[in-house]
């Protein structure tokens, strides 16, 4: 089982925490992480792009020229593709991007980046993280304490609204929990920050 220190608040080490095997040490499936990633991002496009076709482009209902004698092609409205400000053949109209994958595929990536993230030692387990007012300068200061300068997921085991306030306004922060983390954030943040009650509940739900 892979060991990882155990921190408080003041950036101490407290203890050691051992992590599931199961989670947070399997092999690491690149092929299952990138189409997690890939899926994420597909689900979250709009798909509201749109271009007009001929017949619903304005004008274009007369006939430019007669069809024979004039020595030209003909043609038999202004609004057809070949047209400037004509109709578009085959362009984009609005569509859903969004698809699933298999669940087991989805779990492996979701393990596959929890270890890569304990294999590149990005992981820092808090033994507790709890404000008791909403102050930005105190979750600065933990972060600070933690020696944490870079941008970094804070995930908690319930919603906490003094810990998700505190750090809504830091820049490159992000508080999630556990049964809504994934892939692409995992990934995105370079710091990965959980408390143990997290852990726990981590262990438990996708065990």
């Amino acid at each position: 089982m892979p060991k990882v220190d155990l921190f408080n608040m003041k950036g101490e080490t407290v203890g050691e925490i051992e992590l599931n095997d199961n989670i947070f040490g399997i092999d690491v499936n690149e092929n299952a992480v990138h189409l997690a990633v890939q899926n994420q991002l597909a689900n979250k496009r709009q798909g509201t792009q749109s271009t007009k076709t001929k017949s619903e482009v304005r004008g274009g209902g007369k006939k430019p020229w007669r069809q024979k004698g004039t020595g030209r092609a003909r043609q038999g409205s202004i609004r057809s593709a070949q047209w400037i400000k004509g109709g578009i053949v085959l362009g984009p109209k609005p569509r859903s991007y969004s698809y699933t994958l298999p669940k087991k595929l989805k779990k492996l990536a979701l393990k596959s980046a929890l270890t890569s993230k304990v294999n590149e030692k990005e992981i820092l387990v808090l033994d507790v993280l709890n404000f008791d007012s909403i102050k930005t300068k105190q979750m600065t200061n933990v972060l600070s304490l933690l020696k944490v300068e870079t941008s970094v997921l804070i995930v908690l085991d319930s919603k906490n609204d003094a810990v998700e306030k505190s750090a809504r306004n830091i820049p490159g922060v992000k508080t999630t929990f556990v049964n809504t983390i994934n892939v692409f954030d995992i990934l995105k943040y370079e710091k990965f920050i959980i408390t143990r009650d997290a852990v726990e509940k981590v262990e438990e739900v996708y065990a």
